[in-house]
């Protein structure tokens, strides 16, 4: 047979004797932008959009033994009622949750993922600072287009759901659960005016609405879909910020409040999560189910 010659024969012979040169980042443990390498995360992780909100959150955690922050990547590991737990931020937009996300996924092995974020909600019975915990999300960004064909659904871990509902509830915070649009910008791209600019959906909101969508943010639909090409379980709570029919927004102390209402959840319902998972392996079983709950549970 022919010996094969040429760029393409030494490209391939490079690749299997060393990296993919593709990825033509530099090479080492220690990730690009996220600036962790494996044994530094946890493996349940909370994931803000805001750095600053890793460093809130920190505080709230005991035996610190990682923080670091490169660029808009904040990262802190700890223990929460003594589950081991990590914070990650992620910046605004779903490019930076696809940065987040394959770097985590390089040095973690099927990680459990909620992110902890803010919104803009559309019906006015979600009140400035009530959680909204994501079923599944509209993509209308572009980023997970690189991933997926155009019609694959973007869907939370239904046991993630179920811990983020269980948890809001123990502690006494106002949730709503439903559907999420994930949009790639803050104004036009959610149909809010610009008097400099034109917009071609200035309807957005109103037809996200009709179709019983609840809220507007910008990194859900991306968390959900490569957390389901990878095989983790994801889910998605935010903090109402906004209340796009009115025009209200959440300042000072209310602003505060519903923050920390949607860390409290988080972290609370990593550790339901962590439970749940105990209780599936010590019954031998493939998913966890409703039936599983158990008095030890139920605190």
């Amino acid at each position: 047979m022919p010996q094969a010659t040429g760029r393409h024969d030494s490209y391939s012979r490079s690749n299997v004797a060393g990296p993919d040169l593709r990825v033509a980042i530099p090479q080492g443990e220690r990730q690009y932008h996220i600036d962790l390498a494996p044994g530094e995360l946890a493996d349940y992780i909370l994931l803000p959009g805001d750095p600053d909100r890793t460093a809130r959150i920190a505080p709230m955690l005991g035996d610190v033994e990682v923080e670091r922050r490169h660029r808009e990547f904040a990262s802190v590991t700890g223990t929460y009622k003594g589950l081991r737990v990590s914070v990650v931020s992620t910046g605004i937009g779903t490019d930076n949750v696809e940065i987040a996300m394959a770097e985590i996924l390089a040095i973690t092995e099927r990680p459990t993922l909620i992110r902890i974020g803010s919104c803009g909600v559309l019906r006015d019975d979600i009140a400035l600072g009530d959680l909204v915990i994501t079923s599944g999300a509209v993509r209308l960004e572009a980023t997970t287009s690189y991933f997926v064909h155009d019609g694959y659904p973007a869907v939370a871990d239904y046991s993630t759901v179920a811990a983020l509902v269980e948890a809001a509830h123990r502690l006494g915070h106002p949730a709503h659960v439903g559907m999420t649009a994930t949009a790639p910008g803050f104004y036009g791209a959610q149909g809010r005016p610009i008097p400099q600019l034109p917009i071609r959906y200035p309807d957005l909101a109103a037809e996200m609405a009709a179709q019983r969508v609840l809220n507007f943010e910008m990194e859900a639909s991306a968390l959900l879909v490569l957390a389901t090409l990878a095989g983790c379980r994801a889910g998605v709570v935010c903090t109402a910020f906004a209340q796009r029919n009115s025009g209200e927004f959440a300042v000072g102390e209310q602003k505060e409040r519903g923050e920390r209402a949607c860390i409290e959840t988080g972290l609370e319902a990593l550790r339901i999560l962590s439970g749940m998972e105990g209780r599936v392996r010590s019954e031998g079983a493939v998913h966890w189910r409703p039936s599983m709950w158990g008095p030890e549970m139920a605190t």
